[in-house]
């Protein structure tokens, strides 16, 4: 289960990636010009921001209008109220809104600054301003990617993890996470082993898909590197349950009764 080596390659080559593009087309003809093929056990990690172009889900911010909350919310943080009103129809609970920053629960559950809206790396024009928001689910955008790299990977069973940057509590910087998970399990369950001493195992959960995510960040980079993707391989997941195997994104929120920062 914990590999010795990890290889992880980052995918270039893409083009720009616009709403209603067959983005499992496009990551797999990038693959096969990288001179890589896909193999039993790979994970791809795949960055937010293609996702989310892809399934259109960029807004317009002179299509908004605010809502009196929204400009509430905009004088405490000093942000535009028309991305207020955005980031408002992303979430579910705000949690923390002082100057510069805004924090709210989104609809999947993830807890992060403006509900994952971002306007970097996409494109504007002179009139207006453009927000990317995440992927509607997540999830259910890796199983498609999944479906799409599996059919055009001659038969070898793989994983897709759609990552984000997020920043974390009590740390500076961002890191990889992940929101959206197919295939490899989400969180590794390793209860009931043992320690190097022999010791039983209480408490420990790791969050492995979280984990590639955060490596293959380290490749694809946050800037104009255009490596959107990054193929992970050394990983296996024979000898755990197919529950586990079976992971979501959503395995990952810690429930509301067990968040201590709220």
């Amino acid at each position: 289960m914990t590999p010795v080596e990890l290889r992880i390659r980052g995918i270039s080559g893409m083009p720009r990636v616009r709403a209603g593009d067959d983005l499992g087309a496009l990551l797999a003809d990038a693959i096969g010009r990288s001179g890589e093929v896909l193999r039993e056990g790979d994970v791809m990690v795949v960055a937010q921001k293609v996702v989310s172009k892809a399934e259109g889900r960029i807004v317009r911010l002179t299509d908004l209008v605010p809502s009196p909350r929204a400009v509430e919310l905009a004088a405490k943080t000093e942000k535009d109220p028309r991305a207020v009103e955005a980031i408002l129809g992303e979430a579910v609970e705000v949690l923390r809104a002082v100057p510069g920053v805004l924090i709210v629960e989104t609809r999947h559950g993830i807890i992060l600054a403006n509900a994952g809206a971002d306007m970097s790396n996409i494109e504007h024009d002179e009139e207006d301003d453009h927000l990317l928001l995440l992927p509607e689910d997540p999830d259910a955008s890796a199983d498609r990617l999944r479906s799409a790299l599996d059919a055009g990977g001659g038969g070898a069973r793989i994983g897709v993890i759609v990552a984000d940057s997020v920043g974390r509590a009590w740390r500076e910087g961002t890191v990889g996470l992940a929101i959206g998970v197919s295939g490899p399990p989400a969180r590794l369950d390793r209860r009931g082993e043992r320690d190097f001493y022999g010791r039983e195992l209480h408490v420990t959960e790791v969050a492995i898909a979280d984990s590639i995510a955060s490596a293959a960040s380290i490749v694809m980079g946050e800037g104009a590197e255009g490596r959107p993707a990054a193929l992970v391989r050394g990983l296996s997941f024979d000898d755990r349950s197919g529950a586990e195997r079976a992971g979501r994104a959503r395995d990952l929120v810690r429930p509301r009764e067990r968040d201590l920062f709220r």
